[in-house]
Parts: C-alpha cells; structure tokens; sequence
C-alpha cells in the first residue's frame, strides 16, 4: 500500500482551537484556499494515522480557515487535532493551466540537458515571485538553480518524472 504521502495532499495544517464549540483554526498550505469551502470531508493525518472527518461548517477568519468538525463539540475534543495536517486525494486536485505543475510533481524529478546529459535531480522549488527556480543537486558540485522559464526548461515528462532544460549561458559552465 502507498504512502501517506503519495495518496494524499497536504493542504491545510490545524495550528489551534478557535472559541469552544469544537472549533479549529486552520492555515491553508495551498494557492486554492477557495477549495474550502465547498469541502464536506476531510482527511486528517494525526501523528501519521489517517482518519477521514466530516465537515459541519466552514468559514474564513483572518488568515485562517474556521471549520468545525462532526462529533468534535467542545474545545477539549477540538484540542487533540491540534497539529493535524489536513489532506485530500489526488483526484481532488484543482486542475491547472496547461504547462504548470504541482510543486509536489516536480521535486524528484530527474533533470537533464537537452543534450542528454544527467543533471542531478529537483530537491525543491523557490517561488520568488517573478518566476520559480528549480533546485536541483547533483552528485560533486553544489546546487544548480534553473529558472523555470519556457525557454529554459524544454519538456517536464510527468510519466517518466524526467525535465529536459537548455541552460542559459553562464549556468552551462557551472553544471
């Protein structure tokens, strides 16, 4: 059976309670916090058991999202889900504009040059804002950083988790 982490999304993280009635307080750890809203159930992960919950009410407060879960009526129930990551299935992704990716997609990725030649593999991804930038480690050199530009990265191949870039010029010397 599959992982935690490769059935379910992350999408939320129970941080504390909010009033008395059982309330959470929620931080959404997604660039779809709108998904909440229309949510009826919910998976919970719980120091790594996975437990699904239904939904009584949801609404945004702040920078948090409030829900209110079934059968957690007080604050003491409310307290144990403290900590909680909130999940949902990869089928309940929001669909994305054509050449985009999930950031969870990408890290692993094995990255080559449209020459053929191994780079390392994507370790993470940095959102600066103007556009993300691939980490991705080699073996004996340090970090390469490619831009995420189209006429950088030339093909992300989600099937064989393998991205071909043409590096600009003054990264080509330093892979």
């Amino acid at each position: 059976m599959p992982g935690v982490e490769e059935q379910y999304i992350t999408i939320g993280k129970i941080v504390n309670t909010q009033g008395h009635r059982g309330e959470v307080r929620v931080i959404p750890l997604t660039d779809f916090p709108e998904r909440f809203d229309a949510m009826k159930k919910a998976f919970l992960d719980l120091n790594g058991k996975t437990m699904q919950m239904s939904i009584e009410k949801i609404y945004p407060h702040k920078k948090f999202i409030i829900i209110k879960f079934a059968g957690i009526d007080d604050m003491n129930a409310a307290e144990t889900l403290k900590n909680a990551t909130i999940l949902i299935s990869r089928d309940e992704l929001m669909p994305l504009p054509e050449d985009t990716f999930y950031i969870f997609d990408i890290v692993g990725m094995e990255v080559f040059t449209d020459g053929g030649r191994r780079l390392g593999q994507v370790q993470d991804v940095l959102q600066t804002g103007a556009n993300d930038v691939f980490i991705v480690e080699g073996e004996g050199r340090r970090p390469l950083l490619i831009p995420a530009l189209k006429k950088v990265v030339r093909n992300v191949d989600m099937e064989q988790k393998k991205m071909t870039v043409c590096l600009p010029e003054g990264l080509e010397e330093l892979s």
